[in-house]
């Protein structure tokens, strides 16, 4: 009994890092934009100090509205928001870093 309700429990707070990205701004370089398809990806600078284990950046895939596609290029560093929105990730807000 107690496994399936820690099972449930880990399904339920299996999205939750994705809700965060929506609530917060992240940093990150565009690597590639492709306009037909209307999406973005942008390698994320990951928080933390240096030498922490995982470092690096992390490349993600978003959906993105034409205004947003025609702003930014492949190697801008920019602060970025996205949420979920119909089962995409899709960019909410986006500037320059």
């Amino acid at each position: 009994m107690n496994l399936a309700k820690l099972l449930l429990a880990a399904a339920v707070l299996a999205p939750i890092p994705s809700v965060s990205l929506a609530q917060q701004s992240v940093n990150g370089t565009v690597t590639t934009i492709d306009r037909p398809s209307e999406t973005i990806a942008i390698d994320r600078t990951q928080d933390g100090t240096v030498g922490a284990s995982g470092g690096g950046a992390t490349e993600q895939q978003f959906k993105a509205p034409q205004g947003v596609l025609d702003t930014v290029h492949p190697g801008d560093e920019v602060i970025f928001s996205a949420s979920e929105i119909g089962g995409n990730k899709t960019i909410t807000n986006i500037g320059p870093r």
